[in-house]
């Protein structure tokens, strides 16, 4: 049984451009304080890593696939210079209206990434920042992490259909919480 985790990208692992824009170069592309090193303690500690991210930006045409290539490459080195390993970066690149399988909140991406593999999805977590995010990992029936790196306002967790069973401040924080969990 492999140990997983999802992680979101953008608003996570990076900084979130903000409402509506995207990261479309790697120049754009800013660590969140304490992400590297969270995801090398999790690296450390066994976890399966796994990014699930929508960047409907290519299917609108904003930036190209190779941009996004690009900075997914650049990430990885990144991660892996410090220690980090991530398993699989998966990526829904189609516009909301397209009426995909695999744009968050629904479960295509997730389950992509991990045919074939042994994963106790109770026990698992999807850690992201908006409620797609909470809402793929509660339909893939994960535990979830909200985090609260600006994206969404948490008074408005209270009006989702579907909540997030923990709130942290950040991924440092979150993976810290987690790994006491044992």
């Amino acid at each position: 049984m492999i140990k997983a985790i999802f992680l979101d990208r953008d608003g996570v692992i990076n900084r979130d451009p903000g409402k509506g824009d995207y990261i479309k170069s790697w120049k754009e592309f800013r660590f969140l304080p304490g992400a590297i090193d969270a995801i090398k303690r999790l690296t450390e500690n066994g976890f399966e890593i796994f990014v699930i991210s929508n960047q409907a930006g290519v299917g609108r045409g904003l930036f190209a696939k190779s941009a996004l290539d690009e900075i997914t490459g650049n990430m990885l080195k990144e991660i892996s210079l410090h220690g980090g390993k991530i398993r699989s970066v998966t990526y829904c690149l189609h516009r909301t209206d397209e009426g995909c399988r695999c744009r968050k909140p629904a479960t295509g991406m997730i389950e992509d990434a991990t045919k074939g593999l042994e994963i106790n999805f109770k026990d698992t977590y999807f850690i992201g920042d908006s409620f797609l995010d909470v809402g793929a990992g509660n339909n893939m029936g994960c535990k979830t992490i909200l985090l609260l790196t600006g994206k969404e306002n948490p008074k408005n967790v209270k009006n989702w259909d579907k909540r997030p069973d923990f709130i942290k401040k950040d991924l440092k924080e979150a993976v810290e919480w987690l790994l006491k969990q044992g």
